[in-house]
């Protein structure tokens, strides 16, 4: 069943199937009517006399350079295969994938000016699995993602090279098998095509679903390690937080009073502990985790906009003035991806205190040091905990902003410039760090976990050390341990092991509805 795509009505849960999934998707219908009538206006703009940008004319700093009609369509033609300068890595497929959906989105507002040709040709090639090679370097997201969203057009007219049936390959050899046609562009449909921030946007929104699936994961280890050193649960007393009143803290606290409901460690030590408090990174764990909580949902919102927003140039208004803009933008994305970035950052910052408190006998409340049973002679989770040092390291280097660089291009025609798709693209590169933190946290709480038998921790994160324990056994004589820190950043990104768990509501990134 293919997926329906309604213009201005996309939903983030709808964007991360289409990420997460190899469904089919297509235009709703109904736009088609809004799609041709912006399709005539250019059209008629042709047959007219007045000079249009991108329709008649150069592009950029040539925008004053006249074109003319036979040549309208070689202009669209030569701005495609000029444009496709980009370099790097491939995007990965369900990047490209999400591109391809966006950029549909857009044009089927009706104020691009495409002919409903070229949105049966996206269609085509999603349904068909031919999805084009889209390098990952070379937009500074200003007069839109330019090189990247050539390289997916190249593909449309023919040129260039797609993944298909699990290999690369030319174009033309991809269309032959897949019985296929390349598409001829029409006035304007170049342009429309190039402007844009569905690069950025998609980079950006493939950052977040993995970030908030991992913060929300970052509740689960917290409680975790909650239990292993012996902390305190009054922390995340509902009066609390509704005293404050952050939404996103109200949600982590309760996600953390449900995963510690009925556990025999935390009742252990009501009575009788010295300890008034607990340190910052397990009693301020709501705190934290919730203003990233809130602050992923600011972004979300912003590129939910974004991703059902008309960003080329110029447009077809409802009026049907063809008016030059600047919606091609990134300033929104990059901010947006910024905001995320961030939040990543601080999740994994709290989460490696938490590690560092567990392997320190001094800190840790009657754990071995390291979290071995026989310490001097094993060194139990002694780099283990270093790794996750130089993870979160990694983190508070790439969390700088990338949106306040800008770089005049384009012979200082495109004088400031958003830097959004790189500033989206490092979002994968943290949240693979992340993982990696979580995963160890999740080794080292279940361990100090175990090391308090026979007191046992709630049912509910008993459950959560059995999906740790299928991947990574528990730690008696020194083994290497990077397989299981691999293993474990695969549970960490999954999304019934950590996130959703049985019994426990679900803290949602988009409002229901």
């Amino acid at each position: 069943m293919s997926i329906v795509l309604k213009p201005g009505q996309a939903t983030l849960t709808l964007l991360e199937r289409i990420y997460r999934g190899e469904e089919a998707f297509h235009l709703d219908r109904t736009a088609r009517a809004g799609v041709d009538q912006s399709a005539e206006k250019i059209a008629q703009a042709v047959r007219g006399s007045a000079p249009i940008y991108g329709v008649n004319t150069g592009f950029g700093k040539l925008a004053s350079v006249r074109i003319e009609t036979a040549h309208i369509e070689q202009l669209q033609r030569n701005l495609i295969l000029s444009h496709c300068a980009g370099t790097g890595a491939p995007l990965p497929a369900a990047i490209t994938r999400l591109i391809m959906a966006l950029k549909l989105l857009s044009l089927g507002r009706g104020a691009s000016g495409v002919r409903w040709e070229l949105i049966e040709q996206i269609e085509n090639y999603i349904a068909a699995g031919v999805l084009p090679v889209i390098p990952s370097q070379g937009s500074v997201g200003a007069s839109g993602d330019l090189a990247p969203l050539a390289h997916m057009t190249a593909a449309l007219i023919g040129e260039g090279e797609v993944a298909f049936r699990g290999a690369t390959m030319q174009t033309a050899d991809a269309l032959s098998m897949a019985g296929l046609s390349p598409l001829p562009l029409g006035p304007k449909e170049g342009l429309a095509m190039i402007n844009g921030t569905q690069v950025s946007t998609a980079l950006a929104l493939a950052g977040l679903f993995d970030a908030w699936r991992l913060a929300v994961g970052s509740l689960t280890t917290c409680a975790l390690s909650v239990d292993a050193a012996m902390g305190t649960a009054a922390p995340f007393r509902e009066e609390i937080h509704l005293l404050r009143g952050h939404p996103g803290q109200i949600d982590a606290a309760r996600r953390l009073r449900e995963l510690l409901s009925g556990s025999g460690i935390n009742a252990s030590h009501i009575d009788g502990d010295e300890r008034v408090q607990d340190p910052y990174c397990l009693r301020c764990q709501p705190q934290v985790a919730g203003a990233c909580i809130d602050l992923m949902r600011r972004a979300g919102a912003s590129l939910l906009i974004e991703a059902n927003a008309v960003t080329d140039n110029p447009l077809v208004l409802p009026d049907g003035d063809i008016v030059s803009g600047g919606n091609f933008h990134a300033e929104p994305v990059a901010f947006a991806a910024d905001e995320i970035a961030i939040a990543i950052a601080e999740t994994g910052a709290i989460s490696q205190r938490r590690i560092a408190l567990l392997v320190d006998p001094a800190l840790s409340y009657g754990l071995p040091a390291f979290l071995t049973p026989a310490p001097g002679l094993n060194s139990g989770l002694m780099i283990a905990e270093v790794t996750s040092a130089a993870l979160m390291s990694e983190n508070k280097a790439l969390a700088n902003p990338r949106s306040v660089d800008s770089t005049p291009t384009s012979a200082n025609q495109e004088d400031h410039v958003s830097m959004a798709c790189h500033g989206a693209r490092r979002l994968e590169e943290m949240n693979n760090n992340l993982a990696g933190i979580i995963a160890v946290e999740a080794m080292a709480g279940a361990q100090g976990i175990d090391l308090r038998t026979p007191l046992k921790t709630s049912e509910k994160l008993s459950g959560v050390i059995e999906e740790i324990r299928n991947v990574c056994p528990p730690l008696t004589d020194d083994r290497i341990l990077s397989g299981d820190i691999e293993a474990l950043k695969t549970v960490a990104l999954s999304t019934t092991r950590l996130a959703d768990i049985d019994g426990v509501a679900p803290v949602m990134l988009e409002p229901t509805p």
